[in-house]
């Protein structure tokens, strides 16, 4: 085991609706260490990207533990988290909508760089903000330019550049290449890739693309219905999948050969209701290999091989 960078347990985070608690993140446990990035994975819904936020405090966690460097930051009041959060970063989703269009490249760069005083002079700002900018491959004439007159990748780009500015040690990155061309995605990733191993960066890095996670993670979890249900090395989970959804998910992947067709596993039945969920296996209502003991406790996620963990009962 390495050096552990973040270590997660028992994290929770529920919301209060009218019919009941909605339990968007229940329970979830997890190490990650310093340099590697865990992919999490699972359908839209599942609860990855309130995973994500809740670990950097962005949303509240109903309970748990989440510990930085060793400490637990759940006890941090909201001036220590603000120092923090020099170390913790996020790259969303939509480039377009995450940046201010009334900014121009620079002045959004800069601006974690004065809200957080970190460089007071003007003149070391403006030449910190064209260090990022060729740092994530832009161009030094882009400098003036607004949102609205960049492609997608070079707005991903601006808010890579943004995440760095704090230089900070462990990243989220939500879903940074979906909204993205394929061949925009490639250079997205490969910069990232680069970044991360220059600056030993640690990410989480949360997609439905499963194609894409297998070459950007070391290890994948793969959450359903707020949970995780298997966690593994990316290689390990890609060559053998244990839990019924992992491989329901991975039949999905295109392959592309007219000659090499991967059978599809079709899931059928009822979402399980993520309001006040019963005490029971969420995916066996969709599950065909279901028995008497999934429909009366939940499996609890455990190891079943090396570095291997999966919940289900059957396995």
């Amino acid at each position: 085991m390495g050096d552990i960078l973040l270590e997660v347990k028992n994290l929770k985070k529920y919301f209060k609706t009218p019919r009941g608690m909605l339990h968007a993140v229940d329970d979830v446990s997890f190490t990650l260490e310093r340099g590697k990035t865990l992919g999490l994975v699972g359908e839209s819904g599942c609860g990855k990207t309130t995973c994500g936020r809740s670990i950097l405090r962005l949303v509240e966690p109903t309970s748990g533990e989440i510990l930085f460097e060793g400490d637990d930051i759940m006890k941090y009041k909201k001036s220590r988290m603000r120092q923090l959060r020099q170390d913790m970063q996020l790259i969303f989703q939509d480039p377009f909508s995450s940046l201010d269009p009334r900014r121009t490249i620079s002045e959004a760069i800069e601006e974690p760089l004065i809200l957080s005083r970190k460089i007071k002079n003007s003149d070391d700002r403006f030449a910190r903000v064209l260090e990022l900018m060729e740092v994530v491959g832009l161009d030094e004439r882009l400098v003036n330019t607004y949102p609205h007159e960049l492609d997608g990748g070079r707005r991903q780009r601006i808010g890579i550049a943004r995440a760095l500015a704090m230089e900070p040690k462990f990243i989220v990155c939500d879903e940074p290449v979906s909204a993205l061309d394929v061949s925009i995605q490639a250079q997205i990733l490969n910069l990232m890739k680069e970044i991360q191993e220059k600056m030993g960066l640690t990410y989480i890095f949360i997609t439905h693309d499963l194609s894409v996670v297998n070459h950007f993670s070391d290890d994948i979890a793969v959450m359903y219905l707020g949970q995780f249900v298997e966690k593994a090395p990316s290689e390990e989970l890609f060559a053998n999948p244990l839990h019924p959804y992992t491989k329901a998910l991975l039949s999905a992947i295109p392959i592309p050969s007219i000659h090499n067709r991967r059978k599809r596993i079709l899931i059928k039945g009822e979402i399980t209701s993520p309001i006040d969920p019963k005490p029971i296996c969420r995916f066996a209502p969709r599950c065909e290999y279901c028995t008497e003991k999934c429909m009366q406790e939940a499996p609890p996620l455990r190891e079943v091989g090396p570095n291997h963990y999966a919940a289900c009962h059957i396995i």
